[in-house]
């Protein structure tokens, strides 16, 4: 993989001075509620970010560049400082087919509190504990377009590790995750081929989607039997996941559902999230619009080490004020329903002129169940400010 980087890099290096520039650089601030029940941490952790994108087109648009790496340097956590290269794919479209090949990120699902079906890349779990930030997944993607869908193909030749916060950061488990030994089922390691295949097809009001992938699991397990001196050795196991994502929009309606089938010599099980949107628009005759967010999450797996989201119920409500600042509001609760267990999700953002954007963040739990895997963060409440500027 190194090699067709060099190689790609190399044939394109003479038009890396065409093209445009684009991205964002921030400093944010997030301020912990509680002293950690762990000894290093701190409630104070500052950090900075800067996220450029290059861009560039050329055969009348069939052929496209695009690199987008991610720098964060935190005050706290050593392992949340980190590079990474989000983007790095050259891009050849055709009239019924593309061809991508590099780094780059591929988004599947619909639903709002969690996304079961996306699995092509690693999640970056020092950005944020909401799954969100994804690591940029080396892969060679053949898509075809067709009166029937859309197919996409994808042969992913390089596993990438999920991030997890070291020592002295927050919202870590306890032992913190020795990421330094990890353990894999395949004798192949991170060379593991893994490959994956989507079908999606629009059809009236309704989207859909289905998926398989198959290799080295994005989701790492832990067990008793696996702890270092370091702490706790994630064992990252080949899968089987199939994968269905469906969404039906009617008027003020988006109806969602995704559901995923998982086998692996350890366990087999199903999972899914399904719910609806209903939005108001132009509230008390003004250009708000007031959605309200439900959604049932459900997950078979009897470790509740693994899951968090078993029986749960999720509400919400996204405000959005459609005013030149395009200041927005999203605010959510999931509910254990076999106990009192609950996390509570604050975000929301507002532009500052033409390049800059205020955004707040605040996260809240409430946890009780030593089994939960949120048992571990309970004492990590916290409100985030980030300023960013875009160039």
């Amino acid at each position: 993989m190194k090699i067709t980087i060099a190689v790609l890099l190399l044939s394109l290096s003479g038009r890396l001075f065409a093209g445009e520039w684009s991205g964002y650089s921030a400093v944010d601030y997030r301020y912990f509620f509680h002293q950690s029940p762990y000894e290093e941490p701190g409630q104070h952790d500052p950090a900075a970010v800067l996220a450029p994108e290059y861009y560039h087109a050329w055969d009348n648009d069939n052929q496209s560049l695009i690199i987008a790496p991610f720098f964060r340097v935190d005050s706290q956590d050593s392992e949340r400082t980190h590079v990474d290269l989000r983007e790095f794919s050259w891009l050849k479209v055709a009239d019924e087919w593309e061809l991508k090949l590099g780094i780059s990120k591929v988004y599947w699902g619909v639903t709002e509190s969690q996304h079961l079906v996306d699995i092509i890349n690693q999640t970056d779990q020092v950005e944020n504990i909401d799954g969100e930030d994804k690591l940029g997944q080396p892969m060679i993607n053949l898509s075809f377009f067709k009166d029937w869908g859309a197919l996409d193909l994808f042969i992913l030749p390089y596993f990438r590790e999920r991030t997890f916060p070291g020592v002295d950061g927050r919202l870590r488990s306890n032992p913190p995750v020795d990421t330094d030994s990890a353990v894999y089922e395949s004798g192949a390691g991170q060379k593991h081929i893994d490959a994956a295949i989507r079908w999606s097809h629009s059809l009236g009001d309704w989207d859909l989607g289905l998926s398989h992938f198959y290799g080295t699991s994005r989701d790492p397990r832990f067990s008793a039997d696996l702890i270092s001196k370091d702490g706790f050795i994630p064992f990252y196991e080949i899968i089987n996941q199939t994968g269905l994502d469906v969404q039906m929009t009617h008027d003020s309606w988006l109806w969602k559902l995704e559901v995923i089938r998982r086998d692996s010599k350890q366990d087999t099980f199903t999972a899914s999230t399904g719910g609806f949107e209903y939005t108001f628009y132009g509230v008390f005759s003004s250009d708000t619009d007031i959605g309200v967010i439900a959604e049932y999450l459900f997950d078979d797996r009897t470790n509740g080490l693994i899951s968090p989201f078993e029986n749960d119920l999720m509400m919400g409500s996204r405000l959005t004020l459609n005013d030149e600042q395009s200041s927005e509001l999203l605010l959510g609760i999931v509910q254990d329903l076999d106990s009192s267990d609950a996390s509570w999700n604050l975000e929301a953002s507002r532009r500052i002129g033409d390049r800059w954007k205020l955004s707040l963040e605040a996260r809240f739990f409430k946890v009780g169940k030593p089994q939960n895997p949120l048992y571990f963060v309970r004492d990590d409440d916290y409100i985030q400010l980030e300023l960013a500027r875009y160039f």
